[in-house]
């Protein structure tokens, strides 16, 4: 089953085509849509897991202004990787701190480069 508008209901677009302020957000989608085609989840599954992360954030104070969206795109991922057992909680933590890490250090406009010195 391929993804289809009604499951992707929110997502900011411009028509019919999905759009990124960010590249981490197309990054982010493509994750999703990949891991998916991969058979680590369907698509009723990530709309749901998707739907109940939203919520939470409304009831917590989101505004849902739209400009957090992809925040909750990219919070459901790491959930459903976490939860299906594709990576840890922990590992997905220490990478993301590892990234956080190299991209502090590199100039702006400069590729990130991931080193081992990152994940201490």
């Amino acid at each position: 089953m391929k993804p289809s508008a009604e499951l992707f209901a929110g997502m900011p677009r411009d028509g019919s085509e999905p759009v990124f302020r960010e590249p981490w957000e197309a990054h982010a989608f493509a994750m999703a849509v990949s891991l998916h085609a991969r058979g680590l989840f369907s698509w009723p599954e990530w709309a749901q897991a998707l739907a109940e992360q939203i919520a939470a954030a409304r009831a917590g104070g989101d505004a849902d202004l739209g400009d957090t969206y992809y925040r909750h795109w990219l919070a459901t991922l790491e959930a459903l990787v976490a939860r299906k057992g594709a990576s840890s909680a922990e590992d997905l933590v220490r990478y993301r701190e590892a990234w956080a890490r190299a991209a502090e250090r590199t100039p702006h406009g400069r590729a990130i480069e991931l080193r081992p010195l990152d994940f201490n």
